[in-house]
């Protein structure tokens, strides 16, 4: 167990940790690529996006609306069929339409009354826009990938937070569900983490797989909220001004 004690902010990441983002990307994706007859299952779905994300994500920036429609055009590449511009652009839009978990803001309701929260995302400003309504927190920082070009796990975002905000790293707890993108540089960068093990039971994820060290794993973000902010406890006393 961490010393909650010792922080003052958690950052978040957004798609797959406080949004379900992989129901996203298949309630889009799979029936795409049923028109274009091919009946995969979610598992192969998601272990194919796992692999085209980080490539259409490497190389010089560009916006998370053209990484998604790459990634697209890539499936079409590996199933041999062809995408028009529309379709390419739609896995995009269809993130207006991508839900919190059931945890998530009940958690976020939870936390805020105790600690600063930011959001760490590789994600586009105005495509947040449309998630952030649905998480109903009032956010101290949002550090997007378009706002610095670069994404996780580039260090490169998790020090414009720090710098931006002036966080002192010791007092940061970073939060995520992707041990590629999220726990693995922030460990490098001796910023404590938690991972939100979602994977529990599935055969496939869409985050690519590789071996970490986070300070603490927990099932959910509520279980989190319930460990940093026990029953009965205000923010005062963790050391920490109520919000």
């Amino acid at each position: 167990m961490i010393d909650f004690a010792r922080f003052e902010w958690l950052s978040f990441d957004c798609y797959g940790t406080l949004i379900d983002w992989e129901t996203g990307l298949l309630s889009y994706l799979r029936p795409l690529l049923e028109s274009k007859g091919h009946a995969l299952s979610d598992a192969q779905i998601l272990n194919l996006y796992s692999e085209l994300e980080p490539r259409a994500q490497s190389g010089p920036y560009r916006s998370y609306r053209e990484v998604l429609a790459q990634v697209v055009r890539d499936f079409a590449r590996e199933l041999h069929f062809s995408v028009g511009t529309a379709e390419a652009n739609g896995l995009a839009e269809s993130i207006r339409n991508w839900q919190p978990f059931a945890d998530t803001v009940p958690a976020l309701r939870r936390l805020q009354s105790r600690y600063k929260l930011a959001v760490l995302s590789n994600i586009d400003d105005d495509l947040f826009a449309y998630t952030a309504p649905k998480l109903e927190a009032c956010f101290d920082a949002v550090v997007t990938a378009q706002q610095v070009h670069s994404y996780k796990p580039s260090f490169n975002n998790f020090e414009a937070l720090l710098r931006r905000f002036q966080i002192p790293r010791e007092r940061l707890l970073h939060v995520a569900e992707s041990l590629y993108h999220d726990v693995v540089p922030a460990h490098a960068l001796e910023i404590a983490t938690v991972w939100v093990n979602r994977r529990q039971g599935k055969e496939a994820t869409a985050t690519k797989r590789v071996q970490a060290h986070p300070d603490l794993e927990v099932p959910n973000v509520g279980k989190l909220a319930k460990l940093a902010v026990p029953d009965g406890h205000s923010g005062s006393s963790a050391g920490v001004p109520p919000r």
